[in-house]
């Protein structure tokens, strides 16, 4: 689900497919239940010093241009944005779900990134904290 979408609309769509790839079959039954229905993490105003700061400072530890992006991850940092929290999230380690193996049982984070995140974040809160 992406930030402009309305969850109760997703739902009521996915039900419907789903309900829909069973509809005809002989025998076969299917319920759908709730287990959480989550608004995605949008921007919100008062986020745009951080997020600069820390693709500022990303870039120039990589070594690489870091753009701001959006990214399809479940967080519970969507509950500090659903209470007015500016929130960014900038994480250590590979670029790709699929390079880190994330929610796998051998997801992993190389020493090497989180020291370079741990960097990156040091830098940026210098940076919010003497302007």
């Amino acid at each position: 689900m992406i930030p402009e979408e309305d969850p109760g609309q997703v739902e009521r769509r996915l039900k419907a497919v789903i309900r829909g790839a069973a509809k005809g079959l002989p025998g076969i039954h299917v319920g759908v239940r709730r287990l959480l229905l989550a608004r995605a993490l949008a921007p919100l105003p008062g986020h745009e010093r951080l997020a600069e700061s820390l693709r500022t400072r990303a870039s120039a530890v990589l070594r690489t241009p870091i753009p701001i992006t959006a990214s399809p991850l479940y967080t519970d940092a969507r509950l500090y944005a659903e209470r007015g929290v500016p929130i960014v999230l900038y994480g250590a380690g590979p670029r790709t779900m699929l390079e880190a193996n994330a929610k796998r049982a051998d997801e992993n984070l190389l020493m090497e990134d989180l020291k370079c995140a741990t960097i990156v974040v040091a830098w940026a809160l210098s940076d919010l904290l003497s302007a």
